[in-house]
This record gives C-alpha cells, sequence and structure tokens, in this order.
C-alpha cells in the first residue's frame, strides 16, 4: 500500500491519538452534513483508494441508475472530535466526491466552491473570509415546549455570574481551538438565549470546512449540557434573528489586501468598489442561496437589524453591505462585511456565489451607488425611489425566481447543483403552502 507523504502523516496523527473510528463528512446540496463512519483499522485503504456510497439517497446527488459514488478524502482536513471520549475517540475528515469514473462530480457543493476560486488563480488572488455565526441557545431538546435558556439574563455584549451560558461558551471556544480554529471573540448577542462566534479570515475554502465544523461542534457542545442549539435564522418572533455577516477581503500572491487604497476616503480600491457593485446587482439572486429557507425571511424584515436595503455604507447597519472602519497600520483588515446571509445556508454555495458575484463587477468595471450613511429604515417607499435603492426579496419563491433570471449567479452553481437546489427549495415552498400555522388558527377561527 502506498500513501502520499499528507496521508501517512494522517495515519500517523490517527495513531497517535488512539483515534479508534474515522467520520468521513461531506454536504448535500442544501447544506446538510452526511456522514459514514469507519473503524481505524480501514483508515489506510481509505486513504490510497477511497471509499464507495450510494448517491442516489442523497439530496442533489445520482439518479438510481447511476447511484455508485465515491469520496476521497482531503488529508488537510484531519481532526480529533474533542467531546468523543477515551477508547472511543472518533477523528473526523472532509472528502470530495467523485463519479465511478474517476471524474470529479459537480453536484458537490465543495466542488462548486472550489471552481469558481480557480478563477481567481490567473489573477494572482486568494479570497479570504471570516463570518460571525449567530445561535440561540434553548433550554430543551429542540421540540415546540423548548424556551431560551432561563438561566441566560444578560444582553448584547454583557457580563455577570449569572450568566450561565458565558460557561458553555467557553467550553465551545476551547473545542474549536482543539479542531485548528482561532477563535477571535465569543459574546452574547441582542436577544435572550442569542449568542455570536467569530473564526478569524482565513482562504475561503478553510473558512467553508469551519463553519461546517463550528455548526456541529456548538450542537454537540450544547447536547453535553442538556441544551439545544440552533442556527435557524428566526426561531422566535418580535426579537432580533440569527445571521451570518460575511467579511471579504481579496490578497495577492505576496499578501497585500488588494482592496486597500490609502488615498481613498473610504480606504477602498477600485477593485472593491467593483466588488461591491457585484454583490449588489446579484443580491437578489444571491439571496435564494444565502438566505435559503422559508425562515430566512422572517429575518429579513425591517426593524430587527437585519439588513434588506441594497446600499452601503459604513457606520449604516441597516445596509446590505458595511466598510468596517480603518485603523491605521492595519491595511490587511480592510474588507467588505456582507450583512444579509444566514447560517441554514450552505457555506460553499453561499460563498461561491459571493465570489462569483463580486468578480462580476470586477471584470466588468462597475461602480456602486453613492454610499448611504443615513438608516435605511427610517427611508419612506418614495424616498427609496430616489434614491435608486432597491429591496432584497421578501420571500424564498420570489428569490428562487430571481436567482433563475441571473446567468451569474446561476452559472457558478452550475447546472447539476442549481437543479437540485432549486427542486429541493420548490419543495420545501409548496410543503409550506400547506401548512395551517398558529396565527391563521388565531386570526381567522372566530372571525370568519
Amino acid at each position: 500500500m502506498k500513501l502520499t507523504q499528507a496521508q501517512q502523516d494522517v495515519l500517523d496523527k490517527a495513531i497517535e491519538d488512539e483515534a479508534s473510528f474515522i467520520s468521513l463528512q461531506f454536504t448535500d446540496v442544501v447544506g446538510a452534513i452526511k456522514n459514514v463512519t469507519i473503524p481505524a483499522r480501514g483508515l489506510p485503504e481509505v486513504l490510497e483508494k477511497g471509499i464507495w456510497f450510494d448517491g442516489s439517497s442523497i439530496e442533489g446527488f445520482s439518479r438510481i441508475h447511476e447511484s455508485d459514488m465515491f469520496l476521497t478524502v482531503d488529508p488537510a482536513s484531519y481532526r480529533l472530535l474533542p467531546w468523543t471520549r477515551e477508547g472511543r475517540r472518533v477523528a473526523r475528515l472532509i472528502c470530495d466526491v467523485y463519479r465511478p469514473s474517476g471524474e470529479v462530480f459537480d453536484g458537490d457543493p465543495r466542488r462548486v466552491l472550489k471552481s469558481v476560486t480557480d478563477q481567481l488563480a490567473p489573477m494572482g488572488l486568494t479570497y479570504n473570509v471570516s463570518a460571525e455565526c449567530e445561535f440561540f441557545l434553548f433550554a430543551g431538546n429542540g421540540d415546540a415546549k423548548t424556551k431560551p435558556v432561563p438561566h441566560d439574563v444578560v444582553g448584547y455584549w454583557d457580563f455577570s455570574p449569572r450568566d450561565l451560558a458565558n460557561e458553555v461558551r467557553q467550553e465551545i471556544m476551547e473545542a474549536l481551538a482543539l479542531l485548528g480554529m482561532e477563535v477571535e471573540r465569543a459574546h452574547h448577542e441582542v436577544a435572550v438565549g442569542q449568542h455570536e462566534i467569530n473564526i478569524r479570515y482565513a482562504d475561503v475554502l478553510s473558512s467553508a470546512d469551519n463553519i461546517v465544523t463550528l455548526k456541529y461542534t456548538v450542537k454537540a457542545i450544547a447536547a453535553l449540557r442538556g441544551l439545544s442549539a440552533t442556527f435557524m435564522p428566526k426561531p422566535i418572533a418580535g426579537i432580533n434573528g440569527s445571521g451570518m455577516h460575511t467579511h471579504q477581503s481579496l490578497f495577492d500572491a505576496q499578501g497585500n489586501n488588494v482592496f486597500y487604497d490609502a488615498n481613498d476616503p473610504y480606504h477602498l480600491s477600485p477593485m472593491a468598489y467593483s466588488f461591491i457593485a457585484g454583490q449588489i446587482a446579484h443580491a437578489r439572486a444571491l439571496a435564494a442561496v444565502i438566505n435559503p429557507t422559508i425562515n430566512s425571511y422572517k429575518r429579513l424584515v425591517p426593524g430587527y437589524e437585519a439588513p434588506v436595503y441594497l446600499c452601503w455604507g459604513q457606520i449604516n447597519r441597516s445596509a446590505l453591505i458595511r466598510i468596517p472602519r480603518y485603523s491605521p497600520g492595519r491595511e490587511k483588515s480592510t474588507r467588505l462585511e456582507l450583512r444579509c446571509p444566514d447560517s441554514s445556508s450552505n457555506p460553499y454555495l453561499a460563498f461561491a456565489v459571493m465570489l462569483a458575484a463580486g468578480l462580476d463587477g470586477v471584470r466588468r468595471g462597475l461602480k456602486p451607488p453613492d454610499p448611504i450613511e443615513e438608516s435605511a429604515y427610517e427611508f419612506t417607499d418614495e424616498q427609496l425611489r430616489e434614491r435608486g435603492i432597491g429591496v432584497l426579496p421578501t420571500s424564498l419563491e420570489e428569490a428562487l425566481s430571481e436567482l433563475e433570471r441571473d446567468e451569474v449567479v446561476r452559472g457558478a452553481l452550475g447546472e447539476t447543483v442549481y437543479a437540485s437546489f432549486v427542486r429541493a427549495k420548490r419543495a420545501e415552498c409548496a410543503a409550506y403552502r400547506l401548512q395551517v400555522t398558529p396565527w391563521e388558527l388565531a386570526e381567522y377561527m372566530e372571525t370568519v
């Protein structure tokens, strides 16, 4: 059996960690984590040859008559899951999906992201991303009776000796560090039971891998404490929802941030402005992928700090894109914060379409509209029209229609993923239309 040095390093590390099992992971089109677990003794063969699986049962993968597919592991993704117990330790490897012929599978979300980032190679650029992942902690097992954690008695950035949820956040931060992530900060968010964790920026593929890992790590640590964690965009009506504000920058081969320009009032380069313009131009189609659930559009409403207006600015948190303030000596921190994504998205697809939209603006030399530094929430419909400020779709169905018409965003997904994604999301919309909600019963039962 012949292994590359990287594969041998993985095998040596698994032995050193005394891993009993290996979890081989990938995501389906809608972002659900798929997993097959093998005994550690089977790792050498999987490293060398991959492992077969039935793709016909995976959302967006193969049809019944062409179901055989196989996984190959990414050696750089090896991590020991820190919450697994001694004697039954589990290590994780992220996989790429291939067809039986050995060709890459164009329906693999991770492959979609790689395909878009490949467009940066001739430009000598790297797309760096970091995301602010917000989530709620609930007491209970995730059913309809769950409530925000009762001992969570604080608000935004508050500290209290009685905030026992802080202990859970610290345990999550420790676990993420052991998984190789650099946690920059974690804090309580605005709503009761709501929290945020920020991971330091990295190349876009690593960041997407990190977000997938962060989500199941948060859920695993919460479960050990008898809690339920959710990244659902709007789990409770009437309070702030959870987003995934995404910070973006482009670096050249010398490590320079090409979004930075010392002579610009916002310290942004022409490329950065074109990138902004591209994302604003394609924002309504982007929404289908970066806000991909029925519930996403219950977060994207005015009044709860969620951006719905297609504009940009620096101090304006109602804008779709915010430019964090420049600090002298921190040129590498120049970045664009896209504020509308949420964590119900598949991060591989979300980052792929965000990059494609920005690059379209760069290629076409688009110019963004003038910045808006007032709160767009205060504008009347007439003022929005006068300033040419559009709005995001108000429903998943509307967003899917925008996606259908947008050749750039649709092209970034590729026809295989596009068709599978839209089919799954149209089915979600159809299922929702059949539901009778508690609001409808309360509103209409006695009045009609």
